[in-house]
């Protein structure tokens, strides 16, 4: 049967966030919103509770979607960068193409490494949890010294990097990892992002209830 996911899209002339609260990614994508100030209806949904034409819109039938009247967006990286290039100001991607590159890898290798361990420790596999717990603590207690280098992950500037690991950090407590004194570069960090107001605004009653 085919399906005119064009028309079905159309229906929402106000761009619109369908995610679950307490997910990480979806929180990424909520703080480009806030930080560019995006005009969007966020609709917080569990898989029990998706509209039936949702899974229409989105191939491979997970909840975070983001549709922007005839496009429908099902990956999260791909939402950061077209938000970015749809609302230009303030910027959030480097200008040259090297930069751009290296913008690209750092959140590659944070879902890659950190994301991944975070559905780990969400799951009910208490020793998987136990490890992935100890990986991360592990990692991040690895590149806490960079971030005595440089105001934001890894460059001078504020970017989508900053909105993929603000997430993670926030929910620390939640995953049950403590990170010792010799990680203050990474903690003074993480309170800098979390004092912008953009990231405030951004928390789901989920979220807020984490700290």
């Amino acid at each position: 049967m085919f399906i005119d996911m064009t028309a079905l899209a159309n229906r929402r002339s106000v761009m619109t966030l369908y995610a679950d609260a307490a997910d990480p990614l979806g929180h990424s994508v909520r703080l480009v919103l806030m930080e560019k100030d995006i005009n969007v209806e966020i609709h917080f949904i569990d898989e029990d509770s998706k509209p039936e034409d949702l899974n229409d819109l989105n191939p491979y039938h997970n909840l975070l979607t983001l549709i922007d009247r005839d496009l429908v967006l099902y990956d999260a990286q791909i939402m950061l960068e077209y938000l970015d290039e749809r609302y230009p100001h303030p910027p959030l991607m480097p200008v040259d193409p090297v930069s751009r590159a290296n913008n690209r890898q750092l959140r590659y290798r944070i879902v890659r490494d950190l994301y991944s361990l975070a559905n780990e420790l969400e799951g009910d596999n208490e020793i998987a949890a136990a490890n992935a717990r100890k990986t991360m603590r592990d990692n991040l207690m690895a590149i806490s010294p960079l971030f005595g280098q440089f105001p934001f992950f890894m460059s001078p500037e504020f970017s989508l990097v900053d909105l993929c690991m603000a997430p993670l950090l926030w929910r620390l407590p939640r995953y049950g990892v403590k990170l010792t004194p010799q990680a203050k570069p990474l903690l003074k960090y993480a309170d800098k992002l979390f004092d912008r107001r953009a990231f405030q605004i951004s928390l789901s009653p989920v979220e807020q209830e984490i700290r």
